[in-house]
């Protein structure tokens, strides 16, 4: 399964190596289409492509950090 969704971080989380964690810590492969970050906030359009479970796994965790995961699509 490949999807592309919009991630918000908040800025508490500007030290945190979230990005890199999920790539360890579960099994997707993932793409960073386009990101800021500043000391406020921080966002990104990732595409992940990982079997279904995996990516929800993968949301759980962010989402337990406060991420929002917004604009989740499906593509081929």
């Amino acid at each position: 399964m490949k999807i592309k969704a919009e991630f918000t971080f908040p800025g508490k989380l500007k030290d945190e190596p979230l990005i890199c964690n999920i790539c360890k810590q579960f099994a997707i492969v993932l793409s960073i289409i386009e990101a800021s970050f500043s000391t406020d906030t921080g966002w990104a359009i990732l595409v992940i492509v990982a079997e279904e479970p995996e990516i929800n796994k993968t949301f759980q965790y962010l989402k337990a950090y406060g991420v929002e995961i917004e604009n989740i699509q499906k593509i081929s």
